[in-house]
């Protein structure tokens, strides 16, 4: 490697050549890198081409100089600073002097110091946000997560009549926290809580309460959380309408109880809630019930509960009274006594009947009987009269069915004789007949063909 020869403008031998510069920060290489002065004039000539803007924030620092004032500018919902330089002239324009806390307006543009490298926002114009201006904007925020349906009653969720613990958010040792735990312990003297300080004004007022709300959301033993604040101003109670902190409550799944300034106050959480308490006294009284009220609740009850039972056996003794002075529970055995008789009258009236029957059917049998008898071959034997059959067991009718000589057998009333018939004559009455009976047929044939 060549010396160089202090002060001589060269090198002793050759010189190895230089690489060329990167044109772009990603060529740059360890062998090849830029030098700081690079750097700064490139980032210097990309920030003077933008633009101004017009930013809002917090002012939470400030230094008054005899040249320019320097101050801080925060945003209102991250916890993000910016510095922001003022010239004496910018400054000498503003109605009023720029003090801590102040939300202001100021149309800036970005300036780098390449001496330092340091980056500053140039103020071209301040102005002070006013409260009619914040109001108007909290009313389009209301109007917009309105209509989103974050306040629908429907979204609101119902606290549970006794939280076994109650998780709250307030400021470190603040007159809200002492309120709510001295007035919820007075109400209900084991309830428990579940306390996040955070910051409730001021630009970390948002981040802490979302922080300490998702902490608190997720703890598994929280059955409520209470966000509770004192009274204040405007400005101090506007970290309570940032809309991301108004999101986050809707989206807990726990129930939200907000407790926020004094019954004038009405941040945008109050709308967002699950229950919106005037005060923080009040939130204590409407998140657990009062243990002296619930016990004379309990006496009340008891007292009803024993006087609708008294009644109850009251009445139920009284008709059970009426029920036993009826006859057939004063005298059951009067049932089975009518019963008695009646199956005992019954019975005669059947006997009574059966035995009519009786007598009837005996008279009529006996009748018949007579009918019978007086009917009967038997009754004309006894009179005298006798029965004549053949051998063969055929009645004699006629002088023709027997012959001299045939056997006969005669059956009387009693007994029965056996006879040799010896002689066989006509009925003279009967022949008589006959031919009467004969002569009257030819004579009227006569007449019959005359006719």
């Amino acid at each position: 490697m060549a010396q160089r020869i202090s002060g001589t403008p060269g090198t002793l031998g050759d010189q190895p050549e230089r690489p060329l510069v990167a044109t772009t920060a990603a060529d740059t290489t360890a062998d090849n890198p830029w030098p700081v002065s690079l750097l700064a004039r490139k980032m210097k000539d990309y920030i003077d081409r933008m633009s101004t803007v017009w930013i809002e924030g917090q002012i939470i620092e400030v230094s008054n100089r005899a040249g320019a004032s320097y101050l801080t500018l925060h945003d209102t919902t991250e916890d993000i600073s910016l510095p922001v330089q003022i010239w004496r002239n910018v400054r000498d324009r503003l109605d009023a002097p720029l003090t801590e806390g102040a939300r202001v307006v100021v149309q800036a543009k970005a300036n780098y110091w390449l001496a330092k490298g340091r980056l500053t926002m140039q103020a071209y114009d301040v102005r002070a946000v006013g409260l009619g201006e914040l109001l108007a904007r909290l009313e389009q925020l209301k109007q917009m997560l309105g209509a989103e349906g974050l306040f629908d009653p429907a979204h609101k969720k119902r606290l549970p009549f006794l939280p076994s613990r109650i998780g709250l958010i307030t400021g470190h040792d603040s007159d809200a926290m002492k309120d709510v735990i001295r007035n919820a312990t007075l109400r209900w003297p084991a309830v428990e809580f579940e306390v996040r300080n955070a910051a409730t004004q001021g630009t970390n007022a948002v981040p802490q309460v979302m922080a300490a709300l998702t902490e608190l959301d997720a703890h598994p033993d929280v059955d409520v959380i209470v966000i509770a604040r004192g009274g204040g101003s405007l400005e101090d109670l506007l970290p309570f309408s940032n809309e991301a902190l108004v999101r986050a409550v809707h989206a807990a799944s726990t129930p939200i109880v907000s407790a926020i300034g004094h019954e004038a106050d009405r941040p945008l959480l109050d709308e967002v809630a699950d229950l919106r308490a005037s005060t923080p006294t009040d939130a204590a009284k409407r998140i657990v019930p009062d243990v002296a009220e619930e016990q004379m609740g309990i006496l009340q009850a008891r007292a009803s509960l024993n006087g609708a039972l008294d009644r109850l056996l009251a009445s139920e003794g009284r008709a059970l009274a009426d029920v036993r002075e009826r006859p057939v529970l004063a005298q059951p055995e009067s049932m089975l006594t009518g019963r008695v008789q009646d199956v005992s009258s019954l019975r005669a009236r059947a006997w009574q009947a059966q035995s009519g029957l009786v007598v009837r059917a005996g008279a009529e049998v006996e009748h018949l009987r007579t009918q019978v008898r007086s009917l009967s071959p038997l009754n004309t034997l006894a009179r005298g009269y006798a029965v004549v059959q053949t051998e063969d067991g055929s009645a004699v009718r006629s002088h023709d069915q027997a012959f001299p000589g045939d056997r006969v057998s005669i059956k009387l009333a009693s007994g029965r004789l056996t006879a040799q018939v010896e002689e066989s004559l006509p009925d003279p009455r009967a022949t008589a007949h006959s031919d009467n009976h004969d002569t009257a047929e030819v004579t009227d044939t006569p007449r019959r063909s005359d006719t």
